[in-house]
């Protein structure tokens, strides 16, 4: 505990930052809101809470190993 009390008040941890990017990029995509319903046919119903769920904790995993440097090497062109 006395690391993160020393670590001074401009010091960020990798998971705060994540976090803020998954903020950004969720409300930018629209990642993990309902569909709103619009008037007309519509073929079924929009993703369940559960999905919406899977859906941000698999955006938090790939914003942590992007600001990590880990990111998906094998989807890079190299």
């Amino acid at each position: 505990m006395d690391s993160l009390t020393s670590a001074g008040l401009g010091a960020r941890r990798n998971e705060d930052i994540a976090l803020d990017l998954l903020k950004f990029v969720a409300g930018t995509a629209g990642v993990g809101r309902p569909i709103a319903p619009s008037t007309g046919f519509s073929g079924s119903a929009g993703p369940k809470a559960d999905e919406h769920v899977t859906q941000l904790l698999d955006l938090y995993t790939r914003c942590l190993k992007a600001v990590e440097g880990k990111g998906d090497r094998d989807s890079q062109p190299g």
